[in-house]
């Protein structure tokens, strides 16, 4: 008598159903998990479906399935075993088969290829690897690909990302973006909490949680998206939420505030402002506005964009191979590459135009040609982008040291005034800017008595030269025309900074108090910086945010002094460098030994400083996106690409047990899926044609209602008819007679009708009882 090992995934196989009930009267099952021999007997498929059922068999695959090998799914048979192909079970029976097919996954999303491009991957990988077993047996085709994805991969990474998110407070962090795939708003919600790096050290991660689509973006939508994405989350933990600045989001803020509180006690989230690098993207392009700069920024780049005759025509006309490149319309503060292309191509433009304008070459016949005829004919359009370019070299350090997912909220405040000060510097004189930050964020930039001369108006060397050579040999400008020019540069000023003042995060006291939290800050003034953390404790308690109230706050204010006595004294503190060194590592390293103070700065740190990580997402939207892809495949290749890029690189994903087991049982996974499906469109379809034999019903029995009617109004002229002829004589008696009867047999026909419409009622309830 043969025996063999089985678990539930042999069992899904047809070919292994089929064999038990060809050969298993002579044959033993062994459970794999029960260690319980079964004898098959001629029934064997459904002795064994029967203790798969049982509550024993259950309670051990719940117990042990997460813990074991995938060896553990291996035959042990003996030669009256199953024939069976290795791809029947090779891939969940070789634990490096698996491993290989779930790196493949990774690759094969992280790198946007199509699932289809899989199709037959295993033949190539066993000719080119003839000697490999994991060759031999690795099948991870379109449809494997997908399932892996969908019910293996992706929801081991979600699963994981929640459930250290609510091990400790997290902020979220979202923005929306068109898809134009699905032609949706996709909202993205990225959760911000402490995790650790490949070295095990402790840092602050940004992770994409998910994303909701949605057409109508009113605060109220959003309320109810975000409580959708966001659900499988404690919110309680939650401390903060970091968004852009439209009033719409804010309005969003709102209701959350008040929704949030209300659920949990009166807890309040921080408020730090919306995103500082969004803000002087936004306050840059408020100043330029009235140049039309990204107009022809946006002319210079469409005019020759994809039309490779008018190419032609300029690279003939002007001897130059140089093009403008494109103009990004959000993102104001990046475009000093395209203007610096313009003021290098402007004198092959203006040459260009000239030779349109003689018709020496073809006229374009364009908006964007007129628009550039309009600008060649401004002597200060190149003044105008030199000026552009160098305001936009202002931001430019701030923004590459804050496009990065490392806490930078203790150094915000003093990197924000710092380039505050740079700019207002340049049209406001110096003893009229506030030595105070407080006063610096309320100063009326708009006040004329504060601006400096005219003359005295800093506008960058580029700018400067550009009006020397115009106003001086050759003419061109007047020194009235100057004057105007700086003038209307001191106004694009004045709106920069004071745009830039009203919304940006300086307004916000929890923003300056984690100051604090900057290391040479606390080497060089540790009172201040205990002052600092006490307004913070006292703000966390009043929003209900710190557990223990006052007497917590005590202790970590009494270890933080304690810390600023002791470690804050180390020349570590001193030579701190935010781009070279992450915060959250350092004090990890240095405070971790005060438990309450390292709890309550774990706290800060997750404060977010911009929505750089938001941002770089929706780039990776438009890798992933392709044709009709669905809203459920975008979050899920969105989950492993992330994945891979915080690990650094597909290879670098750990492989862990658990990875595996979700894996394993992602056929089983995606099994139940198709059958769900399935149901569903069973369940559609009857409730069509329920529906169907539902308005069938109702209009026979309102025919039947009719004809009733109809048959009782015969009748009674049949009866009113031969009434009348008893009473009259001759002829006339005859002819009511006549129409009488022949009422009277219509009225026979309507009720052979009727009884004919009574047995079609009857039948369409039987169908209709048949489809609930």
């Amino acid at each position: 008598m043969g025996k063999c090992l089985f678990n539930d995934k042999w069992l899904e196989d047809e070919k292994y159903r089929g064999w038990l009930k060809k050969t298993a009267s002579n044959h033993e099952a062994r459970c794999a998990l029960c260690k319980k021999t079964i004898k098959l007997g001629t029934m064997g498929h459904i002795a064994l479906d029967s203790h798969m059922k049982a509550e024993k068999h259950k309670k051990c695959v719940s117990s042990q399935a997460s813990s074991l090998p995938i060896s553990m799914f291996s035959s042990s048979t003996s030669t009256s075993q199953p024939s069976t192909s290795s791809n029947a079970f090779g891939s969940f029976a070789n634990v490096a088969t698996l491993k290989a097919e779930i790196l493949w996954v990774f690759q094969t999303v992280s790198r946007h290829n199509s699932y289809t491009s899989n199709e037959d991957i295993h033949l190539v990988f066993q000719a080119m690897f003839p000697d490999s077993e994991c060759a031999s047996t690795f099948t991870c085709g379109r449809d494997k690909t997908a399932y892996l994805a969908r019910f293996g991969v992706a929801p081991y990474i979600k699963k994981e990302l929640i459930s250290r998110a609510n091990k400790d407070a997290f902020t979220i962090m979202f923005d929306e973006s068109m898809n134009t795939t699905t032609k949706t708003k996709q909202l993205d919600l990225h959760v911000r909490c402490w995790s650790t790096d490949e070295t095990g050290t402790p840092i602050v991660r940004s992770r994409y949680l998910g994303s909701q689509f949605l057409g109508h973006s009113t605060a109220e939508d959003l309320l109810e998206h975000f409580k959708e994405g966001t659900k499988e989350l404690n919110l309680r933990n939650l401390l903060s939420v970091s968004m852009d600045g439209p009033a719409v989001n804010w309005k969003f803020m709102d209701l959350l505030q008040l929704e949030h509180g209300e659920q949990f006690g009166g807890i309040q989230l921080q408020v730090v402002g919306s995103c500082g690098i969004h803000t002087l993207h936004n306050s840059f392009k408020g100043g330029f506005e009235v140049w039309h700069v990204e107009k022809v920024l946006r002319s210079l780049h469409c005019l020759f964009n994809n039309a490779p005759a008018r190419r032609e025509d300029f690279t003939s006309a002007t001897l130059s191979s140089t093009f403008p490149l494109s103009f990004c319309g959000h993102r104001w503060l990046e475009n000093v590459p395209a203007a610096e292309r313009a003021i290098e191509i402007w004198p092959s433009i203006e040459k260009f135009v000239d030779q349109v304008s003689t018709k020496k070459v073809k006229n374009p016949g364009n908006a964007s040609f007129d628009t550039l005829s309009e600008a060649r004919k401004d002597p200060l359009i190149c003044a105008k982008l030199h000026f552009f370019v160098f305001i936009a070299r202002v931001f430019q350090p701030f923004l590459e040291k804050y496009q990065k997912d490392a806490p930078m909220m203790p150094f915000l405040w003093n990197d924000l005034e710092d380039l505050i000060r740079s700019l207002l510097k340049r049209f406001i004189k110096r003893d009229a800017l506030p030595s105070s930050p407080y006063k610096l964020v309320r100063l009326d930039v708009t006040d004329q008595k504060l601006w400096l001369g005219t003359k005295d108006v800093d506008i960058g060397m580029g700018a400067a030269a550009v009006i020397k050579g115009l106003s001086g040999a050759k003419g061109r400008v007047s020194e009235l025309g100057v004057l105007q020019f700086k003038k209307e540069c001191q106004n694009a000023l004045s709106k920069i900074c004071k745009k830039a003042l009203d919304k940006c995060p300086l307004k916000y006291a929890t923003v300056h108090n984690m100051m604090c939290l900057d290391p040479r800050k606390m080497y060089s003034s540790p009172d201040e910086c205990l002052q600092k953390l006490k307004r913070l404790i006292e703000k966390f308690v009043l929003d209900k945010q710190l557990t223990g109230g006052i007497s917590s706050g005590d202790v970590i204010s009494q270890q933080f002094e304690k810390a600023l006595s002791n470690e804050a004294k180390s020349l570590e503190f001193a030579n701190f460098q935010p781009s070279v060194s992450r915060v959250d590592t350092f004090l990890s390293q240095n405070l971790s030994s005060y438990t309450d103070l390292w709890n309550f700065c774990k706290k800060l740190l997750l404060l977010s400083h911009g929505q750089a990580e938001v941002e770089r997402g929706f780039s990776i939207n438009k890798e992933v996106e392709t044709c009709n892809m669905s809203e459920e495949t975008v979050v899920i290749q969105r989950l492993i690409c992330d994945q891979v890029k915080v690990c650094g690189g597909v290879t670098k994903v750990p492989l862990t047990k658990e990875l595996i087991s979700y894996c394993a049982s992602a056929r089983s996974r995606y099994r139940a899926h198709l059958e769900e499906e399935k149901k569903k469109r069973e369940t559609e379809e009857n409730s069509k044609k329920r529906k169907y034999v539902e308005e069938d019903l109702k209009e026979l029995k309102q025919k039947k209602k009719s004809i009733r009617e109809i048959c009782i109004s015969l009748e009674n002229d049949a009866d009113r008819m031969a009434e009348q002829a008893e009473s009259s004589g001759g002829s006339k008696m005859a002819t009511l007679i006549t129409e009488s009867n022949s009422l009277r047999r219509r009225a026979k026909d309507k009720h052979k009708e009727l009884i004919e419409l009574d047995a079609e009622i009857e039948n369409k309830i039987v169908e209709l009882t048949k489809l609930s």
